[in-house]
């Protein structure tokens, strides 16, 4: 038993958040941001709407995709470091807003901006398993609720989004062909949301600390993901057994083009294999991936049989990446 890719999905806010909004919010320009980011803009969710909004739309275009009703999906998992609330989990949520009426499974898991390769993994394991038939695997973010405003260094950085996969179960062969997760908590603390959660409660001290935003070291998130991305790149390519040159596209976590062009400078990985999205959409943590692979997907970049290589990393530290072999076949044309 394998898992197959069926369909892909994405959703984006309408609401933009420019560089020229941040200079007027915080003390920064749009120079400044470019050079250092490649980020001109980033997607905000409206007052009302949450994480669950984002990703129950991204899994509505999947399944669209896919030519399934919500009813034929047997398993939801949601990664996200940013859920609606503590609890009842986003993918429950989300199984709600899809109006799915039977009972299923589905869970959320956090492993930051590495939360989506992580959650292809479990995801991979429970359709190899035979029990489950077809499954909506969704990594969606609310990051600008968590950014505070005040930090020149954070607030540039984060967008909203959700991106989302369904995959199958199938006896041929399967589009998942390696998949390799790291962590390494000694360094956790470069990436963290401290408060808000059981080691620190909400409570008039938190808020006024301002500890329910993101905080981050960056000098050193970047020496360790430049590092962790070429790494793990190499021992999935490993597993897989592709050459480099062989792999068709490099769908890399979109957190900074500093980042991006540093890995692919160590990789050899030429300009025309390297998709982004960074520009228009910022850092969008666990979605980053799902929505370039929707993206490429829509837009005929990826072809039956392309090999494409995921990698990321995230707080935690967490890192991982996966070798898949695109099988969804070109988007039907546009009909004008």
């Amino acid at each position: 038993m394998s898992a197959v890719i069926r369909g892909t999905g994405s959703s984006l806010p309408e609401s933009k958040l420019t560089n020229a909004d941040l200079e007027r919010m915080v003390d920064t320009s749009d120079e400044w941001i470019v050079v250092r980011t490649g980020i001109h803009e980033r997607r905000i969710l409206k007052a009302g709407e949450a994480t669950s909004d984002l990703a129950a739309r991204a899994g509505r275009g999947a399944l669209e995709m896919a030519a399934l009703d919500p009813d034929e999906i047997d398993v939801i998992v949601v990664a996200t470091t940013t859920p609606d609330m503590h609890t009842p989990s986003t993918a429950n949520l989300v199984q709600r807003k899809l109006n799915i009426k039977r009972p299923i499974a589905s869970f959320d898991l956090n492993a930051a901006c590495s939360g989506f390769v992580y959650g292809l993994e479990v995801t991979n394991a429970l359709l190899v398993s035979g029990r489950y038939k077809r499954a909506l695997l969704v990594g969606a973010e609310a990051m600008t609720r968590f950014v505070d405003y005040q930090d020149r260094q954070v607030s540039i950085l984060f967008g909203d989004g959700a991106g989302a996969l369904v995959l199958e179960a199938d006896e041929g062969h399967g589009d998942v062909l390696a998949i390799t997760l790291k962590a390494d908590p000694s360094v956790g603390d470069l990436i963290s949301i401290p408060g808000g959660a059981a080691a620190l409660p909400a409570s008039p001290y938190m808020l006024t600390q301002r500890q329910q935003y993101l905080r981050m070291d960056g000098r050193q998130v970047f020496k360790l993901a430049v590092q962790a991305l070429e790494q793990v790149t190499h021992d999935t390519l490993k597993d897989v057994g592709w050459p480099i040159e062989e792999v068709d596209h490099f769908v890399l976590h979109q957190a900074n083009r500093r980042i991006l062009k540093a890995v692919a400078e160590r990789l050899g990985i030429p300009d025309e294999k390297l998709p982004t999205n960074l520009a228009r959409t910022g850092n969008t943590a666990a979605a980053s991936i799902p929505i370039l692979l929707d993206e490429c997907q829509r837009a005929a970049r990826f072809r039956p049989g392309d090999q494409i290589l995921c990698a990321t990393f995230g707080a935690g530290m967490t890192w991982a990446a996966c070798a898949l072999r695109w099988s969804l076949e070109l988007p039907p044309p546009v009909s004008v």
